[in-house]
């Protein structure tokens, strides 16, 4: 939220776009209104100018009142604004030396509601944000939010077009041998082929002419590559391997190779195999029998089955999974329906398949919650991994998964000193002291740190505040909204810093009284003093 206290600390961004407005309303606050509308919201600032160094100055406006009735007057005109999304209490006049400014709150437009447009052209008045400022989207990025809007979802339709027989026999036999073996004396066990596949939404009867054909769901999770690509013609699965730099690859799969079905169903668990052939599993015995699951296995199955649950299936570049020495990156098309953030917290499930996720779930696989990928930080964290990163694009739609492989950097003490030491494979290692930079081996048990000879001594090193890290620190403020809490890994993404410079910002303002924190460790939140 907006503050005018801070005004001379705020700047431009993603979130925050100031216009003069000295003579009348600007054409661009339309533009504006429908990119932030259609992102993640924001806040427009009418009668303010921005100075080259990046900040701020009112210039004021000539007739606030006049200007307000004639911005109502426009927003509600369905000629030039699709929709009025904002209420009387979303514009506030405020005095600024000596100068009128008016701030109007942005928010974001449900997906029902979207694309948000103007001049009465969706395909040519629809903007979005970015950090670049507004833009004008793409058709594929429009009809990308008109197929969003239903609640019934886009693998809920019925192809009527095909008959059930495009239905991999062998692909049908493997999901439902693995439903039974999980879900022993289910009620659906006994039931026959046409009948069961009618439960799990993989086929339907349609009104035309009373006859049982696949769903969209069905048709991705059993059929074949060159039956899918006739409804989806984008359609394609990716894995790549890169464990060795001197190979472009050292194992690869896609769904067009024409050796395996090309499905959905195949794919997740071939995939999930060659993702998980590495993960360390420690030796546990559970009734008898040795238990070769673990957390990070049970959160590489979220990821993947997140990222197949969401996937716009007409959307461009299809799934790419890619697998190196210190990283798993899983790719799909589609913008994240909850918004990232929300992503993040958990909490609220809006897939984009409810087909698909209801057959995931039937097997065991997925999270019906909304909880599905805070659990996944929750275990990488955990297991001191990076922390993971979640990055939206546009130009196409694509949400973009990374889960580090490499560990955290340790902090221990030693003799009264804190030595941070950067974990991983490497038998060596760097440890950054007080006053010099020291090589140490690391072993199984313990790490073995020399004492120095200024064990005694304290030494002080002032750093000045640079005008980066203010921005940095006034960036986190301005994104958190009073009483609600935060994880680090928010303010990572925000910022696109590393975790290690994240909480150096988030200590200083701890420390400057305007940050408090919640709970210890790895269950910390953050939270803006009021």
């Amino acid at each position: 939220m907006f503050q005018i206290e801070k005004f001379y600390e705020y700047r431009e961004n993603n979130r925050y776009e100031v216009k003069k407005a000295k003579n009348g309303l600007p054409q661009s606050l339309w533009e504006t209104y429908s990119s932030f509308a259609n992102s993640n919201g924001g806040v427009i600032i009418l009668g303010v100018e921005e100075n080259k160094n990046g900040s701020w100055h009112a210039s004021g406006l000539a007739d606030s009142s006049k200007l307000l009735k004639e911005f109502w007057n426009i927003i509600n005109n369905r000629q030039k604004v699709s929709m009025n999304l904002l209420r009387d209490d979303d514009i506030e006049i405020y005095e600024q030396d000596g100068n009128i400014i008016m701030v109007i709150y942005i928010p974001k437009a449900g997906r029902d509601e979207r694309p948000i447009y103007i001049n009465g052209d969706m395909f040519k008045g629809t903007y979005r944000r970015n950090y670049e400022g507004d833009y004008r989207c793409t058709k594929d990025e429009v009809m990308a939010m008109l197929r969003d809007q239903p609640e019934e979802t886009m693998d809920m339709k019925v192809l009527d077009y095909f008959d059930i027989d495009v239905l991999n026999e062998d692909t049908i036999k493997a999901y439902r041998n693995r439903h039974v073996l999980l879900s022993h004396h289910h009620l659906w066990e006994k039931l026959e082929k046409d009948e069961y596949l009618q439960r799990i939404g993989a086929i339907a009867e349609t009104r035309n002419d009373k006859k049982l054909h696949p769903t969209a769901a069905g048709l991705l999770m059993f059929g074949e590559e060159y039956c899918i690509v006739r409804e989806f013609p984008e359609y394609f699965l990716d894995y790549q391997e890169l464990l060795d730099p001197t190979i472009r690859w050292t194992d690869r799969m896609h769904s067009n190779s024409g050796d395996w079905t090309g499905n959905l169903f195949d794919f997740y668990f071939r995939v999930y195999h060659k993702l998980t052939k590495d993960v360390k599993v420690p030796f546990q015995i559970e009734h008898g029998n040795r238990i070769d699951d673990t957390m990070v296995h049970k959160a590489i199955r979220e990821a993947l089955a997140n990222c197949i649950i969401n996937t716009d299936y007409y959307g461009k570049r299809g799934i790419v999974i890619k697998k190196s020495s210190d990283q798993i990156i899983i790719e799909n098309p589609g913008d994240i329906r909850t918004g990232k953030q929300q992503m993040i917290r958990g909490g609220i499930s809006d897939p984009r398949n409810k087909l698909l996720m209801k057959m995931f779930n039937l097997i065991k696989i997925g999270e019906r919650a909304g909880s599905g990928v805070p659990d996944i930080f929750q275990v990488w964290e955990n297991e001191n991994f990076d922390t993971p990163m979640i990055v939206e694009q546009f130009h196409p739609n694509r949400t973009i998964l990374t889960l580090p492989l490499s560990k955290r950097n340790v902090t221990i003490k030693s003799d009264d000193k804190k030595v941070t030491i950067k974990s991983g494979d490497k038998r060596k290692k760097t440890v950054f002291t007080d006053d010099s930079t020291m090589l140490i081996k690391e072993t199984e048990t313990e790490y073995h740190v020399p004492k120095e000879k200024s064990d005694d001594k304290k030494v002080t090193i002032k750093k000045d505040v640079t005008s980066k890290t203010q921005t940095y620190q006034q960036a986190i403020l301005d994104y958190m909204e009073t009483g609600l809490e935060y994880r680090l890994i928010e303010f990572c993404e925000l910022l696109s810093l590393k975790e290690t410079r994240v909480k150096v910002l988030m200590k200083a303002l701890i420390e400057s009284g305007k940050v408090e924190t919640l709970g210890a460790n790895r269950n910390r939140r953050y939270k803006r003093k009021s």
